[in-house]
């Protein structure tokens, strides 16, 4: 098995959002505002090579939706979901499936593409893309608080080009590929959890979205359920630490990955490291 990050940019969001109830002159010792209070976010993709299968976790939120949409969330950074897999020897056509964690713009937008007949379609056309049936059903039907970030034009081509896997459970879904289903953040967040070796590597996508994130009480105001989140960050730590299992980090522009560790004041990160500090461990 083989992993490599697929940067696809950054992307701005309110300070305040990302930190929910954490008050800001604690939260910005941690991760830095600008003068109006955004905080810059990485939109950090997982390429996972085996055998017979090339999966892509996530995919940014793509290029195809109208600049007065993206001026809201100030594009930054010069990498691209098509060229971060071009610099690592891969083209669209190479990836077998793609993990949508869950379907917000910023996840799903490079998941589908305009074609030369501007008609949207799988941006890749022999992949399975995979989420779960819980969430497609949420997405289709979104609720009032979420509506803005479920964009049907980002996933509507999957189902019509029959390229749509719908998880009903948590499970194996590739060989050494597991995912589990969070529902804090939103209803059907899958976190797929990837054995390497003799460890796992957790991919954070919205469950955690920075270092910062670890301690209980830092919730973004994004998340539908709060206390659902609460348990299952509890759940997630269960495991995490007695494996020490290793967070990626989507979103954390300063950390790619981190381990964690238990002390009287609860989990908190033990260190932090590149992916190619922990392919080089592992």
């Amino acid at each position: 098995m083989k992993l490599y990050k697929i940067e696809t940019g950054n992307l701005k969001l309110d300070g305040g959002a990302m930190f929910g109830v954490v008050p800001k002159v604690i939260w910005q010792k941690l991760y830095p505002a600008d003068e109006n209070n955004l905080c810059n976010w990485a939109m950090r993709c997982l390429l996972v090579e085996t055998d017979k299968h090339k999966v892509l976790i996530d995919t940014g939120m793509g290029t195809k939706q109208s600049d007065k949409f993206f001026s809201h969330y100030y594009p930054n950074g010069d990498a691209t979901l098509e060229s971060s897999l071009k610099e690592n020897g891969f083209s669209p056509e190479d990836i077998t499936d793609v993990i949508l964690t869950h379907l917000h713009f910023d996840h799903v937008g490079g998941a589908v593409k305009y074609n030369e007949n501007n008609e949207l379609v799988p941006a890749f056309p022999n992949a399975t893309y995979h989420v779960a049936k819980t969430h497609w059903e949420l997405a289709n039907n979104p609720n009032r608080r979420e509506k803005a970030s479920f964009l049907i034009e980002n996933y509507s081509a999957l189902e019509k080009y029959k390229q749509l896997n719908l998880i009903e459970k948590e499970e194996e879904i590739i060989p050494n590929i597991e995912i589990k289903i969070f529902n804090g953040h939103t209803i059907g967040q899958i976190i797929p959890y990837v054995k390497y070796n003799n460890t796992k590597i957790i991919f954070g996508a919205d469950l955690f979205p920075s270092t910062a994130h670890i301690p209980m009480p830092y919730i973004m105001s994004y998340d539908t359920q709060p206390l659902v989140t609460l348990k299952d960050k509890k759940r997630f730590f269960k495991d995490a630490v007695k494996n020490n299992y290793t967070i990626f980090f989507e979103h954390d522009l300063y950390n790619e990955c981190c381990n964690l560790i238990e002390t009287e004041k609860g989990v908190k990160v033990n260190k932090t490291y590149t992916l190619k500090e922990f392919i080089e461990n592992n």
